[in-house]
């Protein structure tokens, strides 16, 4: 979506409200022994409250209103009776429509007391999406995002997961200009124009550079297995640079 219009912008920031107070409601409700789909029910009973539909469950037919993955899951794992346990790596994805706008944004959490290793991991996973969102602009290259998210990884000793990319987003959940990669890519060569509405998603591993799906026909898995964190805003390019629409409030 390339927004033109105040009106546009006004409904992408309350669908973005939304998502947001959501995903931080369901952060700040996860506790040991709450199985995914109690938490999920959590996160339905917020949209529905705001009058917002889950967008996996709108566009994909998906088995959930929003996506929780647990340790060895990068995306896409399905609410059901998982139990959640001290320690354990949850990522939260919300997207979500309302009045035609799409939204989505994700984190990822360790409940109760993180490693000092997973506490690194989830802090360099926020910079990383920080880093990428920051090259966000009217005229910018969209690859800029892509080379900064790599450089942060690289020099970090980090791998990016290169089949999940970040992408177009605001009249429906994924549109043009379609993928983009947060990962260097050197065939990248589009601008960014101004207006345009994207998400910022990478997908911070110790190890992992590829996703695959698993049994279930959804939950996506890190190869080879290895921790990982996503943390997702969506976006709009300004002649200032990147307005983040996922915020609470």
């Amino acid at each position: 979506m390339t927004i033109t219009e105040e009106d546009q912008l006004d409904g992408m920031k309350e669908i973005g409200r939304v998502v947001a107070n959501t995903l931080r409601a369901m952060a700040k409700a996860m506790e040991p022994g709450m199985t995914t789909e109690e938490l999920d029910a959590i996160g339905r009973a917020l949209l529905e409250r705001e009058g917002a539909i889950s967008a996996p469950e709108e566009v994909y037919d998906f088995p959930g209103a929003t996506c929780i993955s647990v340790n060895e899951e990068v995306a896409h794992g399905i609410p059901g009776p998982r139990v959640l346990a001290e320690g354990d790596l949850v990522n939260i994805d919300v997207s979500a429509s309302k009045n035609g706008y799409f939204s989505d944004t994700g984190a990822s959490f360790v409940l109760g007391t993180a490693s000092p290793a997973q506490a690194k991991l989830c802090r360099d996973g926020r910079k990383a999406m920080q880093l990428g969102i920051a090259q966000v602009g009217s005229g910018r290259p969209l690859a800029g995002i892509g080379n900064a998210i790599g450089k942060f990884a690289s020099e970090r000793g980090y791998t990016l997961i290169r089949n999940l990319a970040s992408h177009g987003v605001g009249e429906s959940l994924h549109e043009y200009p379609g993928e983009i990669p947060t990962w260097p890519e050197r065939s990248e060569r589009r601008r960014i124009e101004k207006g345009l509405v994207l998400t910022v998603e990478p997908f911070l591993s110790r190890g992992s550079f590829w996703a695959e799906t698993a049994e279930d026909g959804w939950t996506l898995l890190g190869t080879p297995p290895a921790p990982c964190v996503q943390y997702e805003h969506t976006v709009v390019a300004t002649d200032r640079g990147p307005v983040i629409l996922t915020l609470p409030g």
